[in-house]
């Protein structure tokens, strides 16, 4: 197991889209993140990604924060990556995630690619489904606990 922190929480109207961070916000059992465009029944409710990630972009010149990605929960001291999907995340008191997928295929750059000239959460980025709701802010620990019986399948 191991520790990390929510270091941001983001939602926006739209997809493909930088989005804004909130104080605090219900995450929705089967949905995702209330008042966010990327809610719903479908493996991708939340999308999570690390701060370390957003930090090569900034050391590459970019002036980018949290959200800018398009993620929902950004991230410190989790190497996202390497969970392979099965893997549960606890994240506050509450909320449980099941990570679903690494990275994702971009069929066309989205306003994100557009606006800061490369886009991380294909490469770095991972998605879940909410296995339990709850209320999370930032500051919230993130508990990686060990995957059931995956195959490492996206």
């Amino acid at each position: 197991m191991s520790l990390g922190r929510v270091i941001s929480v983001n939602i926006s109207e739209n997809t493909g889209e930088p989005k804004s961070s909130v104080v605090r916000c219900k995450i929705v059992h089967g949905y995702g993140l209330e008042g966010d465009a990327h809610g719903g029944d479908w493996h991708r409710q939340v999308s999570l990604l690390a701060q370390e990630s957003i930090d090569k972009m900034i050391e590459k010149g970019l002036e980018v924060s949290p959200g800018a990605f398009g993620e929902n929960l950004t991230t410190e001291g989790v190497e996202l990556v390497s969970l392979p999907p099965g893997t549960s995340l606890r994240v506050g008191d509450e909320v449980v995630l099941k990570v679903t997928q690494i990275g994702k295929e971009c069929k066309t750059p989205c306003s994100i690619y557009y606006r800061v000239g490369d886009c991380v959460m294909p490469r770095e980025g991972i998605f879940a489904e909410v296995e339990r709701g709850g209320v999370i802010e930032p500051g919230d620990p993130i508990l990686v606990e060990e995957s059931e019986g995956t195959t490492g399948d996206k």
